[in-house]
């Protein structure tokens, strides 16, 4: 139990930098609670999750400025799309993703790294009517769609989504990202706990260590700049190609 607390702490630390808190947590979940039916792991990942993204967003919203129009949006949409990849959890086998999600990892991890510039400035010229129509689409629907169903990584690909479309930098699109993560895990949540897959004591004791770990990532993320986070976000992505592969061909 230690260390299930322990991993929540951690996770809430990822999320806040960079996302992909749910790496972390949902695997431990499932170790420590084997016998934990897997719609039940994913809607206690979900209550421990909404308190860490809704405690660093509120610390990113008062520390720096916010993109309301985009993350507004994508939020309220984010509510409704994960709500419906919830209701779908489990529909479609988490094999018929990895091949996807693995090719566009890689592409992301090499994308950012022979791009350093990429979210270290932000590209303000960058940012149109038909780019902040994408990054709502995108966040709020299928990156938000692909959360409820599945998770782990959501809040990475929610701040390259915010870097590559409006060219935010990545400690204002890690800001954007952490607001609609909390509207998907509060859509997913709705739906699991309206199912009865939601272990509320243990899920509240998660919860307060991952606002602890949340609260400390998204001030250190804010005091040390895009740089740390870009730093973060590679390693990251990197863990998650990683274990994807190894579910992919060694699993």
């Amino acid at each position: 139990m230690v260390t299930l607390l322990g991993a929540a702490a951690a996770a809430g630390w990822v999320d806040a930098v960079v996302g992909g808190g749910g790496l972390l947590l949902l695997p431990a979940l499932l170790i420590a609670a084997p016998g934990l039916p897997v719609a039940t792991a994913l809607g206690t990942n979900k209550l421990a999750a909404i308190a860490g993204t809704s405690t660093a967003a509120l610390t990113y919203a008062r520390r720096t400025k916010i993109d309301w129009a985009v993350a507004g949006p994508a939020a309220g949409l984010a509510v409704v799309f994960s709500g419906t990849g919830a209701a779908l959890a489990g529909s479609v086998p988490a094999e018929a993703y990895r091949p996807v999600l693995l090719a566009v990892l890689v592409t992301v991890a090499l994308f950012v790294t022979f791009r350093p510039r990429l979210g270290v400035v932000s590209e303000p010229q960058r940012r149109t009517r038909t780019r902040v129509a994408a990054a709502v689409a995108v966040a709020g629907g299928v990156i938000a769609l692909y959360d409820g169903m599945i998770g782990p990584g959501t809040g990475t690909f929610l701040v390259l989504a915010f870097t590559t479309l409006v060219g935010s930098d990545f400690v204002h699109g890690s800001a954007m990202a952490k607001l609609v993560n909390a509207g998907t895990n509060l859509g997913a949540l709705v739906v699991f706990a309206s199912a009865g897959h939601v272990w509320w004591l243990l899920g509240a004791g998660m919860a307060l260590c991952n606002i602890a770990g949340a609260a400390l990532g998204a001030r250190m993320a804010l005091r040390r700049g895009s740089g740390f986070v870009r730093g973060v976000l590679l390693v990251v992505v990197f863990v998650l190609v990683a274990k994807l592969g190894y579910d992919q061909w060694v699993s």
